[in-house]
């Protein structure tokens, strides 16, 4: 059911010198399911060289020819993500409905960069000496180093390796050690669709070993980086200091906010759906429930009621709703939050345990009037536990969602067109999402502001992350 644990490096599966591996354990169970090896530097080195080697042939292989292989790899994901999501609910844990959809959607990230990488269109400036002609072309910005994290094992993944493959670069990616298995899988795909060797690379190591190397080599020239805000702050001096491109998609303690004349059943439905999904192991979960004070008690009964509904088990069992936290120092994060909350007076209204002692279960958790200084309102928690908060007024209501260092995402359910407009305008976040939940797409951008990061996956800004821009103004012969 699961996949063989190997670097790929230049073309060729390898376990590289194999001088020190990892357990790789099933977050359900407790129980080991492989030894994932860890690089050495004579591995990264290999995998730098096979990058600068591949750019040189990716870099001027023509666009339509770098999208018939991109469009070879998403049929053959397609063909694929069964096997894919099993290794990802073994190895991270999810149900396996939602790693079925993880994987099976990779295949439209993957197309989408296909299409729009034969789209990286230049101008023509009009000049001021009829005898000068003046260019603006867009060309690949160079080998890129990435780096992924385990909650979404696939879906971080591809983002970078599709975007970065279909503006011309090659690629190491650094993929987590936690959930190994269908990023494996997922490059197996590319693989076998006929990307050239050396163009796309994949290591697995010690996390601040591998990209302190990666990011200092003078071979990269460009970073990626999804993960928490503190690593990405320590990546991005590092990349700073070198004059390296980056883009940091980091930590996020998304508000979602529940107005007078929101449609209430909608909104609880949605809370409880986004904040649970993947026990709530989201960089864009609503974290934050401001809920007016005037449906206070009816949203907070209803969310507490469906979360309290929720069934909590193995991901390979097709009636879990939400599968284990990814390792045991979550549960134990999680169970400190909670506590330090409850202490300060907030009110458990369903959940707040972890469940059982094998495997890593927590109950999906539900806080009614969290005090302002409890620690869950200002640190990520990355776990399934929604703290709400009372508001009577629409402007200390966006005070209040904007008075954290975060600005990946926000929600917000009103039935005013005006309220709906206000909100979208003075949110202080990179994506915003009212009366639904509109984000993630291919074909939109995907990033924050502030400590959430910089930069955008997806859609047209996707694709511009990979590309730098040459101005040539040249006199005829």
């Amino acid at each position: 059911m699961y996949t063989e644990l190997m670097f790929y490096i230049d073309g060729v599966w390898t376990a590289g010198e194999a001088d020190r591996t990892s357990p790789v354990i099933n977050p359900a169970t407790g129980e080991e399911i492989g030894q994932l090896p860890l690089a050495s530097r004579t591995d990264l080195d290999a995998a730098l060289d096979a990058a600068a080697k591949g750019f040189e042939k990716w870099s001027i292989t023509s666009a339509y020819d770098r999208s018939a292989i991109l469009r070879r790899a998403a049929a053959l994901v397609r063909e694929r993500h069964e096997h894919m999501a099993r290794c990802m609910t073994l190895d991270q844990g999810k149900p396996i409905a939602e790693s079925m959809l993880e994987a099976k959607s990779a295949a439209d990230h993957i197309e989408w960069y296909a299409e729009e990488g034969r789209r990286a269109y230049g101008r023509i400036v009009p000049s001021r000496n009829p005898a000068v002609r003046q260019l603006v072309v867009r060309e690949p910005v160079g080998p890129v180093a990435a780096f992924t994290p385990w909650n979404f094992p696939i879906n971080q993944a591809v983002r970078k390796i599709a975007g970065a493959l279909a503006a011309g670069c090659s690629i190491i990616i650094k993929a987590p050690e936690e959930a190994p298995g269908s990023v494996i899988e997922l490059v197996r795909c590319f693989h076998d669709a006929g990307v050239p060797k050396g163009v796309l690379n994949l290591v697995f190591g010690v996390p601040a070993e591998v990209s302190d190397y990666l990011v200092r080599s003078p071979i990269i020239r460009k970073v990626s980086f999804t993960g928490s805000t503190a690593v990405g702050r320590k990546l991005g001096a590092l990349a700073a200091e070198h004059l390296k491109l980056t883009t940091m998609e980091l930590g996020g303690h998304a508000p979602f906010i529940v107005c007078e004349d929101a449609d209430l059943e909608a909104a609880a439905t949605l809370a409880c759906g986004l904040k649970f999904r993947n026990a709530g192991q989201v960089c864009a979960s609503p974290s934050r429930f401001y809920v007016h004070d005037a449906v206070f008690e009816r949203f907070a009964r209803r969310f507490g009621e469906l979360a309290g509904q929720l069934k909590v088990g193995d991901g390979f069992d097709t009636s879990t709703q939400m599968g284990p936290l990814a390792n045991a120092r979550r549960v134990t994060a999680i169970q400190e939050l909670v506590a330090d909350a409850s202490d300060l007076g907030a009110v458990v209204v369903t959940g707040g345990k972890r469940i059982g002692q094998k495997g890593n279960f927590f109950e999906p958790t539900v806080l009614a009037d969290t005090p302002a200084q409890a620690r869950l309102l200002c640190e990520e928690p990355f776990g399934p536990v929604a703290p709400l908060l009372r508001f009577d007024d629409l402007d200390s209501v966006i005070r209040q969602a904007n008075s954290l260092e975060y600005g990946l995402a926000a929600f917000a359910f009103t039935a005013s067109l005006k309220t709906a407009t206000e909100l979208g305008n003075r949110l202080q976040s990179g994506m915003v999402s009212i009366n639904h939940f509109g984000l993630a797409l291919p074909e939109t951008p995907f990033g924050g502001i502030k400590a959430s990061g910089h930069g955008s996956e997806g859609g047209t800004e996707g694709l511009d992350a990979y590309l730098t821009t040459k101005f040539i103004s040249q006199v005829g012969c």
